[in-house]
């Protein structure tokens, strides 16, 4: 199975870019799933059910969330309606949606979200709440298990990844929209990557008009951030899955740079 993990998309010229590129990578990687981090996609906080419906009909088989889920409050009876979007896993018990996913493929694919509590707002323990829906899991039969961790410590999400190894295919790190050069496959062979990165504006400071981030750095004063426009970077990571094992065999980078003037087209 071949599965293309798209980073954090932020805001309109993110959904522009993806739009653009997914249609025709699906068809020249000879795609088999497509899975996207969207909790930056509306104005770069959150998501709305109409941004989501729209990123299913271009090719996106499923959605990821993070620290801003709630930010859109339309988004919240949505995550209850059965489409295939997940918040994390480890929110605290009885909030909306879910944070766990399988999708009817073959073999299926479970798609698990979970978020960091380093330097963001304190959740659930995340090595706690993987443990239990792991065990939830059927123990027999070939199944792929994809891991969002959504997570501001690199630490952290290296330790998740070395815990998990052997025990999931992929831990894919998302959050700080920075894409790193340490995908790779761990001695037990899960998949990992510390972050991959963002579909957002080249030009900004992780998706963000650098003058008002410059302005709140300099004073402290409150600034509303606004999405950046120009050029986009599109970051991706193509993951390669033995359909009996569900170990991934290849991981691999997919970086690209879309101009203004394409997004337009």
């Amino acid at each position: 199975m071949r599965i293309l993990f798209i980073g954090d998309i932020v805001g309109r010229p993110g959904r522009q870019a993806v739009a653009q590129l997914v249609p025709a990578l699906r068809r020249d990687l000879a795609l088999d799933l497509v899975i996207a981090n969207g909790e930056n996609a509306a104005g770069g906080k959150g998501i709305t059910p109409k941004i989501a419906q729209e990123l299913f009909q271009i090719g996106i088989d499923a959605i990821t969330l993070g620290n801003h889920t709630w930010h859109q409050r339309e988004i919240i009876p949505y995550l209850n309606s059965g489409a295939p979007i997940i918040r994390p896993l480890n929110y605290p018990p009885n909030v909306p949606g879910k944070g766990m996913l399988t999708l009817a493929t073959q073999p299926p694919v479970t798609i698990i979200n979970l978020i960091g509590r380093i330097y963001l707002n304190q959740s659930e323990n995340p090595f706690i709440a993987i443990d239990q829906a792991l065990a939830e899991l059927p123990a027999t039969g070939p199944r792929i298990i994809l891991i969002d961790i959504h997570a501001e410590a690199t630490s952290e999400k290296a330790a998740l990844a070395w815990d998990l190894d052997g025990r999931v295919s992929a831990v894919i790190g998302t959050h700080t929209h920075v894409p790193t050069a340490d995908a790779r496959i761990l001695p037990r062979g899960t998949a990992f990557v510390t972050d991959v990165g963002m579909v957002g504006p080249l030009h900004s400071i992780i998706g963000v008009e650098p003058t008002g981030v410059i302005q709140h750095m300099r004073t402290q004063m409150p600034v509303r951030f606004e999405v950046a426009s120009g050029p986009v970077t599109f970051n991706a990571l193509l993951l390669v899955a033995d359909d009996v094992t569900g170990q991934i065999t290849e991981i691999e980078r997919i970086d690209r740079i879309l101009q203004a003037g394409a997004l337009e087209q």
